[in-house]
C-alpha cells in the first residue's frame, strides 16, 4: 500500500471515536494552556520581588495554574487511554473477522504464529499511534506554537537564535523517520517469524519430546528470537538517535540563548526577568518537541503495523451467506472431468476425475496415498475451487450453492479429528448449537461415547484440554463423528474415520455408519478396506483419476489394484 492510502486506513480507525478524541484533545489543550502561563506568571513573581511588591497574587495564580493543568491533563490522558483500548478492540475484531473468513488456500500459505502476532502486537501499535501519536501530537504542536508566541513577545532576537538551531536539528530528525519505519516493519516481521517457529514446536510438542529434539528446537526459536532482538535494536538505535537530536537541539539552544541573552541583559536591552521567562519557555519546548518526535516515531510504527494488518484484510474472503432451512433428503454427488491443482506451479492432483454418488447409501473412496481422495472432500466443502470440470451436489453446480447453505448440508469428519479446547459438551455441539438434549444423548449413544461420559469426572462439562489432549485418539474420532451427526447432514464425509479405533470400536462404528447410510448419503475415505467391504459402491482412485467403480466382490474380481490392496490386508487370498 502507498503511504497516503495507509494513513487513510489509520484515520478510518479513528473516525468512530472522533467526538471523544476531540474532547480529550480539548482537555489536553487546556492543560497545555495552563502550563504555558507558568513562565509568564514566574516573570511577574520575579518582577514583584524586584520591585518590593506583594508576591501573594502571582503565587496564587501560579498554584491555580499548576492544579488546573494537572487535573485537566489527567482527564485528557484517561480519555486517550480509553479511546486507545476501543481502537484496539475494533481493530482486533475486524482482523479476526477477516482471518476466519479467509479462503483455506490462503491460510495454508500463512503461518499461525505470524497471524497471532498481527492480532496482538500490530493492533497494539495502532493504539499508540492513533492516540499518543496523533491526538497528543496536536496538543504538543499547540503548546509548541504557544511557547514560540510567548518567546516572541519576550525577545525576537533570542527567538530567531532558538528557531535556527531547532530547524537544523529538526531536518536531521526528518531524515531519520523513514529509516525508523523500515526498521520497525522488519522488527514486526521478525517477531511474527519467531511466533511461527514457536507455534510449530508447540503444535508438535509430543513429537519434539519423543524425538529428543528439545535442544534443537530451543536453538531454532532462540535464533528467531535473536533476529527479532537484532531488528528491535535497529529500531532502538534510530529512535535513540532521534531522541538525542531533539535533546541536543534544546541544549544547544539553551547555551546560545544564555550567551546572547546574557549579552543583551548586560547591554540593558533585555530585563533579567524576561531572560528567565524566555529560558523557562525554552525548556517548555522540550516536552512538545519530544512528543512530536515520539509521535513521528509512533506514526512510522503505526504505518508499518497498518501495512501488515492490511495484508490480511486485502486477501479475498469467502462470501457471507445465510444457510437455508435444512432439507432432510440425502444429497447425491457427481464429478465430471474435474481438474484441480493446489497452485499454478504445483502438479495436478485431479486430472479428469469422474464418478457419481447416488443419494443415500454408503460410497467409499479407496486407493494409494496421493491419489487425490482427501482432495475430493476439500472440493466438496469448497475449501478450494477446481480449475475445470463440473461438480454437482444434489444435481446443482457446486458454484451455484450459497456457501453457508452448501456447508450446512455437509457433515465433515477430518482425518485427524480435531477437538477444540473446552468442555466435551461444547465440542459435541460445536456444529449444531441448537441441538436438543435428547438429540445430544442419541448421538452419544450412537457413537458409543456413553462410557467416556460416565468416566469423566464432570461428565459432559469436563474440559478436554488443548486439542483434546485428555482424550484418546479413538475418543477424539468418535467425538468428531458425533459432532457431524448432530449437524443432521444430507451428505456425511468421513476421512479415515476408523484409523485410530480398535477392532471392537471399529466394528461398532461400521454398524453406526451402515445405520446412518440408510438415512443419508455417506462418503468414506478408507485405507482399511475392512471398514468398507459392505459399501454399496467403491470408487478406486489412482494418480489423480478414477480407475474403477464397483462393489467389493466386483472389484476383487475385476481390478488389479483393488485386489492387491485387499490381499495386503488379508481380505482375499494372495
Amino acid at each position: 500500500m502507498k503511504g497516503d492510502a495507509v494513513v487513510k486506513e489509520l484515520l478510518a480507525y479513528v473516525r468512530p471515536y472522533r467526538k471523544i478524541l476531540v474532547l480529550g484533545g480539548l482537555l489536553s489543550l487546556i492543560g497545555s494552556a495552563a502550563g504555558l502561563s507558568m513562565p509568564l506568571l514566574a516573570k511577574y513573581v520575579v518582577d514583584a520581588f524586584g520591585q518590593g511588591g506583594s508576591m501573594a497574587g502571582p503565587l496564587i495564580w501560579l498554584t491555580v495554574a499548576v492544579l488546573v493543568g494537572a487535573v485537566v491533563s489527567a482527564g485528557g490522558s484517561y480519555l486517550m487511554e480509553r479511546t486507545g483500548e476501543g481502537i484496539v478492540l475494533g481493530a482486533r475484531r475486524r482482523l479476526v473477522d477477516r482471518m476466519l473468513r479467509l479462503k483455506v488456500a490462503d491460510v495454508d500459505r500463512l503461518k499461525p504464529g505470524d497471524l497471532l502476532s498481527r492480532v496482538t502486537g500490530d493492533t497494539t501499535l495502532l493504539r499508540a499511534v492513533l492516540t499518543n501519536g496523533i491526538v497528543e501530537s496536536v496538543s504538543a504542536a499547540f503548546m509548541l506554537v504557544g511557547a514560540i508566541v510567548m518567546m516572541a513577545a519576550m525577545d525576537g532576537v533570542l527567538l530567531l537564535v532558538t528557531l535556527l538551531i531547532v530547524a537544523l536539528i529538526g531536518g536531521l530528525v526528518a531524515l531519520i523517520m523513514p529509516r525508523i519505519q523500515r526498521a520497525q516493519s522488519h522488527a514486526q516481521e521478525a517477531v511474527g517469524e519467531m511466533g511461527a517457529v514457536l507455534d510449530r514446536a508447540l503444535q508438535a510438542y509430543r513429537t519434539v519430546k519423543a524425538s529428543g529434539a528439545e535442544e534443537r528446537e530451543i536453538g531454532v526459536v532462540a535464533e528467531a528470537a535473536t533476529r527479532a532482538r537484532d531488528r528491535g535494536l535497529q529500531v532502538a538505535g534510530w529512535t535513540s538517535l532521534a531522541g538525542v537530536a531533539t535533546w541536543m537541539a534544546v541544549q544547544i539552544a539553551f547555551l546560545a540563548v544564555l550567551a546572547v541573552g546574557g549579552a543583551r541583559v548586560a547591554s540593558g536591552t533585555l530585563e533579567v526577568s524576561s531572560l528567565i521567562a524566555f529560558l523557562l519557555y525554552l525548556f517548555y519546548l522540550v516536552p512538545p518537541i519530544g512528543q512530536l518526535v515520539q509521535g513521528g516515531v509512533q506514526l512510522q510504527q503505526g504505518l508499518a503495523a497498518m501495512k501488515r494488518i492490511k495484508e490480511i484484510e486485502e486477501l479475498p474472503a469467502e462470501p457471507v451467506s445465510v444457510a437455508a432451512p435444512r432439507d432432510g433428503r440425502p444429497a447425491g454427488v457427481r464429478f465430471e472431468d474435474v481438474v484441480f491443482r493446489y497452485g499454478d506451479d504445483r502438479p495436478l492432483v485431479h486430472d479428469g476425475v469422474s464418478f457419481e454418488v447416488p443419494p443415500g447409501g454408503l460410497t467409499a473412496l479407496v486407493g494409494p496415498s496421493g491419489a487425490g481422495k482427501s482432495t475430493v472432500f476439500g472440493l466438496l466443502e469448497r475449501f478450494y475451487d477446481h480449475q475445470s470440470g463440473t461438480i454437482l451436489v444434489d444435481g446443482r453446480d457446486i458454484r451455484d450453492w450459497p456457501l453457508a447453505e452448501l456447508r450446512a448440508a455437509l457433515g465433515y469428519v477430518e482425518q485427524d479429528a480435531p477437538v477444540l479446547a473446552g468442555t466435551l459438551r461444547e465440542n459435541l455441539l460445536f456444529a449444531a448449537k441448537d441441538a436438543t438434549e435428547e438429540e445430544l444423548r442419541a448421538a452419544i449413544a450412537r457413537t458409543r461415547l456413553d462410557d467416556l461420559v460416565a468416566r469423566l469426572p464432570e461428565g459432559l462439562e469436563t474440559p478436554v484440554g488443548h486439542r483434546g489432549v485428555l482424550l484418546s485418539g479413538g475418543e477424539r474420532q468418535r467425538v468428531a463423528i458425533a459432532r457431524a451427526l448432530l449437524r443432521k447432514p444430507r451428505l456425511l464425509l468421513l476421512d479415515e474415520a476408523t484409523s485410530q479405533l480398535d477392532a471392537v470400536n471399529e466394528l461398532r462404528l461400521r454398524e453406526v455408519v451402515a445405520e446412518v447410510a440408510r438415512e443419508t448419503t455417506v462418503l468414506v475415505i478408507a485405507h482399511r478396506l475392512s471398514t468398507v467391504t459392505g459399501a454399496d459402491r467403491i470408487v478406486v482412485m489412482e494418480g489423480g483419476g478414477v480407475r474403477a467403480v464397483g462393489t467389493h466382490d466386483e472389484l476383487v474380481g475385476g481390478d488389479e489394484l483393488y485386489r492387491e490392496l485387499a490381499a495386503t490386508q488379508f481380505l482375499v487370498s494372495g
